[in-house]
């Protein structure tokens, strides 16, 4: 059996059983963290950091999470509307002026939460995701492709700009900045919105499904379980984005909101039982209970345009019963249960074909084993 590292209550055994599995399957490597009250009950981690299997995976590897930087981006979000800062029911351009052309001053800032503002397509090439006046500038002249809140498709890139540059518009500061600054610093969080060099040594670069190389590309429409951090399939022009693309350099210097976060399964785990435990965690409150709440507030639910499957979308979270949270092309998966005040994440270098990867599933299922023994 593979040899996995770290720490772990006896009852949630079940959680690090289940990762040395899919090492044992063929996985390069990853991380699994299960935070219940805002404490870790499971911290640990296995296999390797690089394709070739000869550097091993370290307590403080990091990896890109792709679509899981997705609820650090709603967090800050969040953290706005709880200060009366954004308001999520205001037009969008009421915070960028500019968005309003091209039909769009009835966008709302929840329709950008909420997949339904109708830009899911990245259009653009791909090196100007790396250039944030750029990027924002061609969303800002964009038409919606239907006519905002009244259907969802997944905003795969997009949404990453659209909600980061409200942010920085109200703040001044660019998502990354902001949340370094009011999320990850307070919490002693390692991860990273735009990775700076002195990080790089620790990145675990991601590796293509078997028998796939560094061109595979991301294709959202149709798959069931870890959501793409690709372009939709829109009218058929989007840029196709490759993990060639996901293994730069200028990924990982470029702030890319919705799908370029750096960290591990600690990291993911920590920040976001922020929402788990009401809106503070370890003495450090970053938003109260009613702020946390609005992530349940439902914007759509249906069958995603370009998912192709049934989606319920909160504000900024998708929703799955009484859990919620959302997972990255490649596998990684950040599970979010306030009732149990437990948070899940499971973060990995190894792709799998999207159709069957149920890896983060898996181990959300593994640690309600641990749950139910916590709780008797």
């Amino acid at each position: 059996m593979a040899d996995i590292q770290g720490s772990y209550d006896d009852l949630f055994t079940a959680v690090p059983s289940a990762l040395a599995e899919l090492l044992d399957d063929g996985d390069v490597g990853g991380s699994v963290a299960v935070f219940v009250d805002g404490e870790p009950v499971v911290d640990v981690w296995g296999g390797f950091a690089d394709p070739e299997r000869t550097v091993p995976w370290e307590r403080d590897t990091i990896v890109n999470v792709f679509s899981v930087t997705k609820t650090m981006t709603a967090l800050c979000a969040l953290i706005l509307a709880d200060r009366g800062e954004l308001d999520p029911d205001a037009p969008v351009a009421r915070y960028w002026p500019e968005f309003a052309a091209a039909g769009k001053e009835g966008v709302l800032v929840r329709h950008l939460l909420g997949h339904t503002a109708g830009l899911p397509d990245w259009n653009g090439p791909v090196t100007e995701l790396y250039d944030w006046p750029a990027a924002t500038a061609r969303l800002a002249g964009q038409a919606p492709q239907w006519e905002p809140g009244t259907a969802a498709g997944y905003h795969s890139l997009t949404q990453g700009f659209l909600v980061g540059e409200v942010i920085r518009r109200i703040t001044g500061r660019g998502p990354g900045e902001f949340f370094a600054d009011e999320v990850a610093g307070p919490l002693g969080a390692d991860f990273h919105l735009g990775l700076s060099a002195e990080h790089d040594h620790r990145v675990a670069p991601t590796v293509p499904p078997p028998g796939r190389d560094e061109d595979y590309t991301a294709s959202a429409p149709g798959q069931a379980a870890a959501p793409a951090a690709g372009t939709g399939d829109g009218d058929g022009t989007a840029t196709a984005f490759r993990v060639r693309d996901g293994n730069s350099v200028a990924w990982r210097r470029a702030q890319i909101p919705a799908a370029g976060g750096f960290g591990n399964a600690r990291s993911v785990a920590l920040v976001q039982s922020v929402m788990a435990c009401g809106g503070s965690v370890g003495g450090t409150r970053l938003l109260s209970q009613a702020g946390c709440a609005r992530a349940w507030e439902e914007q759509f639910n249906g069958e995603d345009r370009v998912l192709g499957m049934p989606v319920r979308w909160g504000l900024g979270y998708g929703l799955f019963g009484s859990t919620y949270g959302w997972g990255g092309w490649g596998g990684s998966l950040v599970m979010i249960e306030p009732e149990a005040r437990m948070t899940v994440a499971y973060v990995t270098n190894q792709m799998r074909e999207p159709s069957g990867d149920t890896r983060g599933l898996e181990m959300v299922m593994s640690a309600y084993d641990g749950l139910k023994g916590l709780r008797a």
